[in-house]
């Protein structure tokens, strides 16, 4: 490990702290390593164990909602049969990646940043961490580079159904799924109709007695084959890093004309996608009200089932489908706003995730908080006024991991040149105000309106754009310029600092 820089005896200094050991911090770190090998850097992890979400989640059939060779990382291919892959198989790719570039001896676990101030006198951040044994630690940083995600991972969402602490059963939020909870032979309402309840359903209809999926609303959904035939045909013929690679860019692509026609031509999307699902079910399935939304495809997310398994379970009878309201919970069941009454021993409410910004810990400049929604994003990365900052923060219509790749290789470029150009601070500026902003995610769902008032925003055009669009990025960020109109570079933390800091109005 580098040699650690020690400010006092009790406070170490890393040139960059990485928050978060899950697959965009360790995609993070590798991309340091492997790229930045003299600076000296730490990963914090929460948890007591490494793989964020595909850690946390234990839910039956948790899976991956986009294909490995893109939710994979660049530098590392993935060798497994199935494109779309279990959580158990993620988390032990994860770790591989970990022990492969070595990082174990680099993560503290049971490490959660409560609070990070940029102190302006010696351009760097001091960072409050908590310990899970109950105690407090001291940090500090030249660079800080969060990779946590953007959901509360000790909670999930769950909205107060009436009369909910009537019921007989127990009611299970899939981010805490008990390891005890007994289904078999049981009747379950599973509540939702996202990625969640769209993965969940099928696999709990295996052994349950019969499974509901209750929506309020319908999402678009579509079905892929678990295992890629052009992938088992590349990886027979090519050697393993040339197959991966165009594999991947295959897939980026693909991915990327679903998007664009789904923008440019909704009408023939949706019935495009509604058309697939007809064909997986009976030929009296009433597809219009349980799997047509009244939103565009890609207001919010699509969701994607392998080889059809929902679909099937639902021919087989060993699943049902329901769209309508809540109006509250009976001693034995849930009872709809149609008046009628669904019969349950288990009810799961894949109702949704809480979004969180930076793991929740609080910003502070020279110990002067800051509110993240009044900054603007810059490059999808950083946030205007605040020094030596990054955050990863994936697609919502492709793999997380594009984007995550993208930004550890850009902060890997940014550290260079400002070591070059002898620059110890950089600082995201926000466009002029009179300029129009807009929310930072675009999507529609739940999730994201539930928190738009807590979000930075976004602006105009480039490089306050989050464009949403891997080729972009591709351009922006791998081979774009490192200075730009939106960033300015100093020698000196208080230069960084000094004058009134742009903020937009929410």
């Amino acid at each position: 490990m580098d040699t650690v820089r020690t400010v006092s005896a009790e406070r170490e200094h890393f040139d960059v702290l990485i928050v978060g050991a899950g697959l965009s911090g360790i995609g993070a770190a590798s991309h340091l390593k492997a790229r930045c090998p003299s600076k000296s850097f730490v990963i914090l992890e929460a948890r007591e164990t490494i793989g964020g979400t595909w850690d946390l989640f234990r839910y039956p059939g948790i899976r991956s909602d986009s294909d490995m060779f893109t939710l994979g990382y660049s530098f590392k291919p993935w060798r497994e049969p199935k494109a779309i892959a279990d959580g158990p198989s993620i988390l032990r790719y994860i770790k591989e990646a970990a022990e492969e570039n070595g990082l174990v001896d680099r993560i503290r676990l049971g490490r959660r940043v409560v609070a990070a101030d940029w102190c302006s006198a010696t351009a760097r951040w001091n960072l409050e961490v908590a310990t899970s044994s109950g105690g407090t630690e001291e940090l500090t940083c030249s660079f800080l580079y969060a990779n946590t995600g953007y959901y509360r991972y000790d909670e999930g969402y769950s909205p107060r159904f009436e009369g909910s602490e009537h019921f007989g059963g127990p009611i299970v939020h899939p981010q805490h799924w008990p390891e005890d909870l007994d289904y078999a032979g049981k009747r379950v309402v599973v509540i939702g109709s996202g990625a969640t309840a769209v993965t969940l359903v099928p696999a709990m209809a295996e052994t349950a007695a019969h499974v509901t999926m209750l929506q309020r609303s319908p999402s678009y959904i579509a079905s892929l084959p678990a295992r890629d035939p052009l992938a088992d045909l590349a990886r027979s013929r090519l050697p393993a890093e040339l197959a991966y690679s165009l594999l991947r860019w295959k897939n980026v692509l693909l991915a990327m004309a679903s998007y664009q026609l789904s923008r440019r031509a909704p009408r023939f999307m949706r019935s495009l996608l509604t058309k697939g699902v007809a064909r997986h079910l009976p030929p009296d399935f009433d597809v219009a009200t349980h799997f047509t939304p009244r939103y565009d495809p890609w207001d919010q997310r699509l969701c994607l089932v392998p080889d059809a398994d929902l679909f099937k379970a639902i021919s087989a009878g060993r699943v049902s489908v329901v769209t309508d309201h809540v109006e509250g919970f009976t001693g034995s069941g849930i009872l709809l706003a149609s008046g009628g009454e669904l019969e349950a021993d288990v009810v799961v409410t894949a109702t949704g995730l809480n979004m969180l910004v930076l793991g929740g810990m609080r910003v502070l400049l020279d110990g002067e908080p800051v509110e993240l929604a009044t900054t603007v994003g810059y490059k999808g990365m950083m946030f205007s006024g605040l020094p030596n900052l990054a955050a990863t923060m994936g697609y919502t219509n492709a793999s997380w991991t594009l984007k995550a790749d993208l930004a550890a290789e850009y902060v890997c470029r940014l550290l260079g040149y400002m070591d070059s150009h002898g620059y110890r601070v950089c600082v995201p500026e926000a466009p002029d105000p009179s300029l129009p902003t807009e929310p930072f995610v675009g999507l529609a769902s739940g999730y994201v309106l539930r928190s738009v008032d807590s979000l930075p925003r976004q602006g105009a055009r480039t490089p306050w754009r989050l464009h949403q669009n891997y080729l972009l990025d591709l351009r922006a960020l791998r081979h774009g310029r490192i200075a730009d109109e939106g960033i300015s570079f100093h020698r000196d933390g208080r230069d960084a600092t000094e004058g009134p800091r742009r903020t937009v109005e929410v």
